[in-house]
């Protein structure tokens, strides 16, 4: 222990040797205040733990913690990240902070319809198509389902929501062909995973999932600050001995995660 005098600086006649330091004098208490943040922190998970906060209430903005607790814009910000890195808050740009629900998971295995899953944990599901339109496979895109340039081929993309939350956006691109009524169809009505299981039962499935940083457009579309992550998983599927379906699902990295089980040997 350094038993330098705080007010000098110079060592003081206390022995240098811990032990015998601590040996010499009574304990003390710390009675230094917690930092301002951390008092914030503690205010919010008070009120979740007195049932004041349930998921989906929002909590007060960093300009609104300024007043209440009389602190730099900056101390408020940094409560809610550490709170929002805990997984107690969600935030959204241009909406605020919110209490956040358990995380949503996913099945990597399974596949499962995204609006059964919300459903099933009592919340409520909506779609915002983006877009869903014919096109013609392009040097670009004709790999993605191993057909020739000039293959006519569907494009979609749509914006899942649980509750206000957007949680995953869908890019699909599909194979006319095993599909033909796929352009026609209202996906705020109808999932493309319950129509095409439908009309094009699984034989095979190939995922890939990757973590990295969205660009401007995914931010917008998912509520997403400066700097969140997203999580993305590549999701090919075969039907009548076909690659029928190449999808690109990216959720917000906070508040979605992905799990599978499975036994060993199966």
């Amino acid at each position: 222990m350094d038993s330098r005098s705080p007010s000098t600086g110079r060592r003081s006649g206390v022995s240098n040797d811990p032990a015998t330091a601590r040996q010499s004098r009574p304990d003390r208490k710390d009675t230094r205040s917690p930092p301002r943040y951390a008092a914030i922190k503690q205010s919010i998970r008070d009120a979740v733990r007195r049932g004041c906060l349930k998921p989906g209430d929002r909590v007060p903005s960093e300009a609104e913690l300024v007043d209440q607790f009389g602190v730099s814009r900056m101390t408020a910000n940094r409560a809610l990240r550490e709170l929002q890195a805990a997984g107690i808050l969600v935030r959204r740009a241009g909406s605020g902070s919110f209490i956040a629900e358990a995380k949503p998971i996913g099945q990597t295995i399974e596949i499962r319809n995204i609006a059964d899953e919300v459903r099933g944990r009592g919340h409520d599901y909506r779609a915002r198509v983006i877009q869903n339109r014919e096109v013609r496979a392009s040097i670009e895109t004709a790999p993605l389902l191993n057909v020739r340039v000039g293959t006519k081929l569907f494009h979609s993309i749509i914006v899942h929501h649980e509750d206000e939350f957007p949680i995953q956006i869908e890019e699909r691109f599909v194979l006319a062909s095993i599909a033909p009524a796929y352009g026609k169809l209202d996906f705020t009505q109808m999932t493309p995973n319950a129509y095409l299981m439908r009309i094009a039962p699984l034989e095979r499935v190939e995922h890939r999932v990757c973590a990295t940083m969205p660009d401007g457009r995914m931010r917008s579309m998912l509520g997403l600050f400066e700097g969140e992550p997203i999580l993305q998983m590549t999701r090919r599927t075969w039907s009548h001995s076909r690659l029928v379906s190449h999808a690109l699902l990216t959720h917000p990295g906070t508040r979605f995660e992905l799990s599978a089980t499975f036994s060993a040997g199966e």
